[in-house]
């Protein structure tokens, strides 16, 4: 995980660990003023679903993208959490520019969506089809403050699905998991964000689908696997002989 200080000449910072601990006391693994947070505000952890946001119960308002949290949230790659005044930015560590692209097969432009997140497209899904373009030309406009222009599209290049910045804001620049860019590939999950404006591209019939390795088959089990160690056979045929020759001698010797 990389914590971008969005206003803020603080460096990035960088953690690996699978638990982080924010807040004011200065055995925090990141540390924060005193007027931004108490000494145990909150946690992050990262589970199977991954990053997971826990408000601790002395803690003040957590926001996470100007909304609200209570107790716990989901975090994405992207998101941006608001401790008192300061705003921290959560990248992954690795640009998404530089991610390993796959093509994806033709069924899934039929899937593949964007569903807004926050906005004044909030609550909508706009599917992507053939093509999307977002901004003052396309099919939905990107209203910016302060009267900023911007506009995007999507569209479908060697099978794999390509964003290109056609008209960029001075002020708000296109992010990608909370970097900006220009153009790339993109990939189920990643989160768009354009001023006030958020989307998640989700497109199931992207997703790789998981490899079934099928078991060998048992190996036949043979009568002698199940009568014991060939050692152990032979010495039962061996005492069974000397019983016999034994019994045969007492016999002779009393006749």
């Amino acid at each position: 995980m990389r914590i971008e200080f969005l206003h803020s000449a603080r460096e990035d910072f960088l953690w690996a660990k699978a638990a982080l601990r924010i807040g004011s006391a200065t055995d925090n693994d990141l540390v924060l003023s005193a007027a931004q947070a108490v000494p145990r505000h909150l946690r992050i952890e990262q589970d199977r679903r991954g990053w997971v946001l826990q408000v601790l119960p002395s803690a003040t308002r957590v926001y996470l993208n100007a909304r609200p949290v209570r107790e716990r949230a989901l975090l994405r790659p992207g998101d941006m959490l608001s401790v008192g005044d300061c705003r921290m930015l959560l990248r992954d560590d690795v640009p998404p520019e530089q991610r390993e692209t796959s093509a994806a097969p033709a069924a899934a432009r039929c899937t593949a969506a964007l569903r807004a997140l926050a906005g004044t497209l909030s609550g909508r899904v706009l599917p992507i089809g053939n093509g999307l373009e977002l901004g003052p030309y396309g099919r939905c406009p990107l209203e910016l403050p302060q009267g900023e222009v911007a506009s995007l599209k999507l569209g479908w290049q060697d099978d794999c699905l390509a964003l290109e910045v056609t008209q960029a804001s001075t002020t708000y620049p296109l992010r990608v998991n909370g970097v900006p860019v220009q153009r790339m590939v993109l990939q189920p999950g990643d989160q768009l964000s354009l001023g006030p404006h958020r989307f998640v591209l989700d497109a199931p019939g992207m997703e790789a689908e998981p490899v079934v390795v099928q078991p060998e088959p048992p190996a036949p089990v043979l009568p002698e696997d199940t009568a014991g160690p060939r050692g152990e056979v032979w010495w039962l045929i061996v005492t069974a002989a000397l019983l016999a020759l034994g019994i045969a001698l007492v016999l002779w010797i009393r006749f």
